[in-house]
């Protein structure tokens, strides 16, 4: 089983609109600011465990859909989660769902960031999260799927330290979700570092 994922894996990867002929395609560690509100980080993407996530990450990056979004969920010891609203709350438009890499053997510890998805594995598009703990229920279990890791931060855990100290809502009336910053901090931009 595990070798038929691989293999499709490898199919998606080579066939898919968004693979490694796009950003720094001989890199398999490139690098991104994400410049905040809070102040900026430094993030190592890994390609080698993670092709088809990084190329996605890569895809909206390349095309600034990640400029003027929010940290919309801050669950504080856990996760501040991003990526896929404006300051408004509205949905940014997605690409179509990729596969679930979360057996990469990438774990979900403090400081890595990891694709946000639905109940199904398959189903991660935008979104992404920072692990503000070393969270193992977030790792594949037993035959059950996990969140995919794919980077972590090199520069400014001082700023997700920032990040993690702010005020979050149990409950935020004005969208009926749970853990909303009181004043969700803005993603400006991600830029990406030459090589």
């Amino acid at each position: 089983m595990k070798t038929i994922i691989a293999l499709l894996t490898c199919f998606i990867v080579l066939a898919s609109p968004y693979s490694q002929a796009q950003v720094q395609p001989d890199n398999p560690f490139p690098t991104v600011v994400f410049v905040t509100s809070e102040g900026n980080l430094t993030v190592e993407l890994n390609r080698e465990a993670a092709p088809i996530t990084v190329a996605n990450f890569l895809r909206y990056v390349a095309k600034a859909q990640y400029n003027n979004t929010i940290f919309h969920r801050l669950v504080p010891g856990f996760v501040i989660q991003g990526g896929g609203y404006d300051a408004e709350f509205s949905d940014k438009p997605s690409y179509e769902t990729i596969v679930n890499e979360s057996g990469n053997g990438l774990l979900n510890t403090y400081g890595t960031i990891a694709m946000a998805r639905e109940r199904e594995p398959h189903t991660a598009t935008r979104q992404f999260f920072f692990n503000l703990n070393d969270n193992t229920s977030l790792n594949p279990d037993d035959g059950d799927w996990g969140y995919a890791v794919f980077g972590r931060i090199t520069k400014g855990l001082d700023v997700l330290e920032k990040l993690a100290a702010l005020e979050s809502l149990p409950f935020d009336e004005k969208t009926g979700w749970r853990d909303v910053p009181a004043n969700p901090p803005v993603l400006k931009r991600i830029e990406i570092v030459p090589q």
